[in-house]
């Protein structure tokens, strides 16, 4: 069975679409199948082409078996709605004029961004071939959301886009049951809608001993650390972090934030005004190095902005953390809060509620016992969401559906 993954995130970026395209990828190849990747060259979150790779238009590699051709596309930082659009839309255009040159048996486009998904239906009419939309987060809703976009003719012209993509996908893939939820109320027909969650890869993440020249190296040996591993976007409202970290009175709490995206340099900015000397805000790392920085900290921070939106959310770094011990205090409440507390993973504080924050952060860094009892907890849930297993299920979903068109 061949087929063609079209995808705006791929290794060696290291983000959470990358990984988990990549990780799914890798074992449907081992498991029989001829895989093809369409993305650009990689550059994000900062917009600069990676080392060692060029903008073209066109370039071939193989990566663990998996035909990676990579696209022409319009690059920039993730920040700047124009600028990301038309990224979003030139990988678009790109991938759909390399798709029309592949063969393949089914096509799969991963949203956002939605221009993915929208070539994935032009691929999908063209050569006459099945397609399964793959929907990470809800585009456009979610960029309204976080007010990148204003209610107008340009969102209206996105959700229609959106909606015919769901009209004419043979398959929609979710990776939350509160995004399935949703689409369902939207009037998406049940028997379209396949859930295959996230989760992570148990042979790269497990729990290690912390690295302590790394630790020495950052000045944090002694400290209890915070860690957020991740995009700095306007999703995930990490002023409120910053805010209520002023009101941080324990020395020895450290909050480590690691990564790229849009609200960056204005975190910078509010460090030195709120003056914090308990916060660090590091670059992007190479993925091969986020195990380390993981196994380094002790409590893994999630926070997502409070929004209605965000209920049906379930990030992806929630399993990497638990993975490796590492008790998560989540700012969100639903579907992920219910994770969470089936296994026993950490705790979860209202969104931007400064109290209950300080309060849940204390109850993590002052009992041994329950900390203790989150990470035997997270080790639990870990492995209930192994990538391994849910990629061979949705490898399934993709031959059922070559198979019934």
């Amino acid at each position: 069975m061949k087929i063609l993954f079209l995808t705006d995130y791929f290794p060696p970026e290291a983000s959470a679409a990358a990984a988990r395209t990549y990780e799914h990828c890798k074992e449907w190849v081992e498991l029989g199948a001829d895989i093809t990747v369409i993305t650009g060259a990689p550059n994000y979150p900062t917009g600069k082409v990676h080392h060692g790779y060029k903008n073209k238009l066109y370039f071939k590699e193989i990566i663990d078996d998996i035909k990676v051709v990579r696209v022409w596309t319009y690059t920039t930082a993730n920040k700047g709605t124009i600028r990301r659009t038309l990224d979003y839309m030139s990988f678009g255009f790109s991938a759909f004029i390399a798709g029309l040159f592949q063969k393949y048996d089914i096509v799969i486009g991963t949203s956002p961004n939605l221009f993915t998904a929208i070539s994935a239906r032009q691929l999908k009419f063209m050569k006459r071939k099945p397609m399964i939309m793959e929907v990470r987060d809800l585009w456009p809703e979610s960029i309204k959301a976080v007010g990148a976009v204003k209610d107008g003719l340009i969102l209206k012209y996105f959700e229609w886009q959106e909606r015919r993509c769901y009209k004419k996908a043979n398959k929609v893939v979710c990776v939350t049951q509160g995004i399935r939820d949703r689409l369902i109320e939207r009037g998406i027909p049940k028997d379209k809608i396949v859930l295959h969650t996230n989760g992570v890869n148990l042979d790269n993440f497990q729990p290690k001993e912390k690295n302590i020249k790394l630790l020495n190296e950052l000045g944090l040996k002694d400290k209890t650390i915070v860690s957020y591993i991740g995009t700095l976007g306007m999703a995930h409202k990490l002023d409120f972090i910053l805010r209520v970290a002023k009101k941080v009175t324990n020395p020895d709490i450290h909050f480590l934030f690691i990564g790229g995206g849009a609200e960056k340099e204005d975190l910078i900015k509010l460090k030195k005004e709120l003056n914090l000397n308990n916060v660090s805000i590091l670059p992007a790392i190479p993925k091969e190095e986020v195990r380390e920085y993981i196994a380094s900290a002790d409590i893994a921070l999630v926070n997502l902005k409070k929004s209605n939106l965000f209920l049906g959310a379930l990030p992806s770094k929630i399993f990497e953390n638990a993975a490796m011990g590492k008790p998560i205090l989540l700012g969100l409440k639903g579907e992920a809060e219910r994770v969470i507390n089936k296994y026993g993973a950490g705790l979860s504080f209202e969104p931007e509620n400064e109290e209950d924050f300080l309060e849940k952060l204390e109850e993590l860094t002052k009992n041994k016992e329950f900390y203790k009892s989150c990470v035997k907890g997270c080790v639990r849930l870990a492995k209930d969401y192994e990538r391994n297993f849910i990629a061979k299920q949705m490898l399934d979903t993709i031959r059922e559906t070559v198979e019934k068109n």
